[in-house]
């Protein structure tokens, strides 16, 4: 991670360029790590890291930003990377693809992750998508780790560029499916935890989301149930969307020691994300990356990542 010592006009005005731009530039024309812009922005809670970006389609430009080259263990975030991958290289999807792709979107099925992963080469497929989308921030998993797709790096940065390639340089037939399946997330994800945390609670809809969490264990406290509230406080109910918190072979691994593992960011943290496109035509790319104590429980991470998305739109859209 670095940061860099260039006026912040420059810098918004360098990372609303595409993508291709930034690659070519080395990814210099970004928000510094460090920075966030103007009043009125989320106040992060002591302890607690945050990396947002917001994009705004229509005026071009990146409209708020903190942390946005930081990296986070990218948890199902990474989800959308396997499945660009997987699509671009498969001109026609087979059926049981097509479901798993449902369920690894939808609901973040992590069977489904770890079977795209592992077809696809596990950490060469952050490799191609990292080169052919411009990204700068990714790391796949380090060595020793290579089936945990969830210890996949990425910045906020990184992923509001992955919105950015499918709204608009990817095959339409790719970005078209993709973010179908994310304007139809489910609330309760496939092994039981509610992933209406963030955007889905804190901005009004509809939207696009992938959210993505870890180190929370594989068990929810309370049993995701479909049809509920999707606003108020939380009842304890978690996101597993995102889950890469399992300890199954391939998934995420919340329950393995950090030891040995190599650079995963925060692995002595739980990580909790929200992502999608949100504001009337989806005119806005919310990206917001956040680390909490170690120690901290879902209600009071939810909670807390609710209240800066909810905080965070309101600034942009006010």
């Amino acid at each position: 991670m670095r940061s860099l010592a260039v006026p912040a006009a420059v810098l918004l005005a360098l990372a609303a360029a595409p993508a291709t731009a930034a690659a070519s530039s080395g990814g210099a024309g970004a928000p510094s790590a460090g920075s966030a812009d103007g009043p009125g922005r989320p106040e992060v809670p002591p302890g607690t890291a945050a990396g947002y970006v917001v994009f705004d389609r229509q005026a071009g430009r990146i409209v708020a930003h903190r942390s946005a080259h930081r990296k986070f263990r990218s948890a199902s975030v990474v989800k959308i990377l396997i499945a660009i991958d997987y699509l671009e290289s498969h001109p026609s999807v087979p059926r049981r693809d097509q479901a798993l792709l449902r369920t690894m979107l939808r609901v973040s099925d992590d069977a489904a992750a770890t079977a795209f992963w592992n077809r696809g080469g596990r950490g060469r497929i952050i490799t191609r998508t990292a080169r052919k989308l411009g990204l700068t921030d990714p790391a796949p998993p380090p060595a020793d780790l290579p089936g945990f797709w969830g210890y996949t790096s990425l910045s906020a940065l990184d992923v509001v560029r992955t919105y950015r390639y499918l709204l608009d340089r990817a095959d339409r037939r790719v970005g078209d499916l993709i973010l179908g399946h994310l304007r139809k997330a489910g609330r309760c994800g496939s092994d039981g935890f509610d992933q209406f945390f963030g955007i889905p609670r804190g901005v009004p809809g509809p939207w696009a989301v992938k959210q993505g969490w870890s180190g929370y264990g594989s068990t929810p406290p309370v049993r995701c149930v479909r049809g509920a509230a999707a606003s108020g406080t939380t009842t304890g109910s978690t996101t597993a969307a995102t889950t890469v918190s399992t300890a199954r072979a391939g998934t995420g691994a919340g329950g393995l020691s950090a030891a040995g593992t190599g650079p995963v960011p925060d692995l002595d943290r739980p990580v909790l994300h929200t992502t999608g496109l949100v504001g009337p035509g989806e005119r806005w790319i919310m990206v917001l990356l956040t680390a909490h104590p170690a120690g901290t429980g879902w209600r009071r991470s939810t909670d807390r990542t609710t209240r800066l998305a909810r905080e965070l739109y309101r600034g942009v859209a006010s």
